[in-house]
């Protein structure tokens, strides 16, 4: 997909921004360029209900180095068949059937999601 390699969860995001080391480390060297989100990433991101104006512009900024992905069919039958064959919430199927669907690594913090894939 036009050199893009990665799809990041949202849990990554918040980690690079915040400085958290496993995040970073698992970024360190891919430029953004190679990196894409879900359109659930986006969501999560900017709707949170406590975010500040600083940190919206930070996440819009990093954002729009990176391709969105929004939702289609392919996602959205990948994302039903996850659901029926393993227990993930809705928005955590949504970003991973969006990396098997475009052939994405999805990197992720959480050790649940990816142990489920």
């Amino acid at each position: 997909m036009n050199g893009i390699e990665y799809l990041l969860d949202t849990n990554i995001i918040i980690g690079v921004i915040k400085g958290n080391e496993q995040a970073v480390s698992l970024v360190k060297g891919i430029g953004l360029s190679s990196c894409a989100f879900s359109v659930i990433t986006r969501m999560e991101l900017l709707g949170f209900s406590g975010i500040t104006e600083h940190e919206e512009r930070t996440f819009k900024v990093l954002l729009s180095k990176m391709t969105g992905l929004s939702l289609n069919v392919d996602i959205e039958d990948a994302t039903i068949q996850l659901r029926k064959q393993k227990r993930i919430k809705l928005p955590d199927a949504i970003i991973a059937a969006t990396a098997i669907t475009y052939n994405l690594e999805l990197l992720t913090l959480d050790k649940d999601l990816s142990s489920k894939l």
